[in-house]
């Protein structure tokens, strides 16, 4: 019996990159990072489980060179937990998040960031 291959969903690329990431929320906040992230949304490993569908206020933190000079652009956007799941290590939970509302410039910022990781990762 062959398995045929899974078509991949998103529309938007995700890089594997860590980005600091501060997640508001009723009840506190929380500051992690994220494991892999795009245009759309972000996956990241929090020390609380927080219920699928919960709105939060997402922070994210994109540091670009330029010439040997570093500079860090903060984004802000809402963003809305589509999943939400034990991680392997213990008391910690791994988490979908969609942002359900960016601008258009910081969505704009982080295709940018994605696309040049993703060049780096794969030259022509």
């Amino acid at each position: 019996m062959s398995v045929k291959p899974v078509a991949e969903r998103r529309k938007d690329q995700r890089v594997d990159n860590n980005i600091p990431v501060k997640i508001c929320r009723d009840g506190g906040d929380i500051v992690t990072e994220t494991m892999n992230v795009s245009r759309s949304g972000a996956y990241c490993c929090v020390n609380q489980s927080i219920a699928p569908m919960t709105r939060l206020k997402i922070h994210l933190l994109l540091s670009s060179g330029d010439g040997g000079k570093t500079r860090t652009k903060k984004i802000s956007c809402g963003g809305v937990v589509v999943r939400c799941e034990p991680a392997a290590e213990d008391k910690r939970f791994n988490v979908a998040i969609f942002f359900s509302d960016i601008t258009s410039r910081d969505a704009h910022s982080l295709t940018d960031y994605v696309n040049r990781f993703m060049s780096e990762r794969n030259p022509v």
